[in-house]
């Protein structure tokens, strides 16, 4: 099994691609070890010290450190337990994946749906990309929430990444989107 890597937009996460599929649909976001429990695959990575985060997309993991850690002392380490975990045959999640998208109904029905569209089409595409993963959160009088997941969470661009490139987008094709803030999980 040969794993690649990737850098990040965010120096404190690195994108490891193991060459088969980690999640059949959606993403899934670890952002401590104590929330690893349902995923075989995440605690065996958490188990590796520096560890802060674990992120999984449809082909791809993306792990952040702390930032007292080199990665040339925990990378190895990162890669063997992700080799170790695919020769396990362990599923990569156990019990049932949360669904991602969530019904709105309302009077900005509509504008949801139009603003969940180009994210799907436009944004996550570009955001998986990088590592992450940004999701909706909501709508209210112009103001779309957003949370960014992954390699996105804690990246010194993705306040950027939200005001200049996302909003605008939605700006441009919505007029009703005033602004883009970005939500904690």
């Amino acid at each position: 099994m040969f794993i690649q890597t990737e850098s990040t937009p965010n120096p404190a996460t690195l994108k490891f691609l193991p060459g088969q599929a980690v999640l059949d649909v959606g993403t899934a976001d670890f952002p401590s070890a104590d929330q690893a429990g349902k995923s075989p695959l995440a605690t065996r990575i958490f188990a590796v010290g520096g560890v802060t985060g674990v992120f999984f997309g449809t082909d791809f993991v993306t792990v952040t450190k702390a930032e007292a850690v080199d990665w040339g002392h925990i990378k190895p380490a990162i890669l063997g337990a992700i080799m170790e975990h695919y020769q396990s045959g362990q599923p990569v999640m156990t019990g049932e994946q949360a669904a991602a998208h969530q019904a709105h109904d309302g009077p900005d029905s509509d504008i949801v749906k139009q603003i969940k569209e180009l994210l799907d089409t436009r944004v996550r595409p570009a955001v998986a990309q990088d590592g992450g993963d940004i999701t909706f959160h909501g709508f209210d009088r112009g103001v779309v929430y957003l949370h960014m997941k992954g390699a996105c969470a804690g990246c010194p661009s993705s306040t950027l990444t939200l005001k200049m490139g996302i909003e605008n987008l939605l700006r441009h094709y919505i007029p009703e989107v005033t602004e883009v803030r970005p939500v904690a999980a």
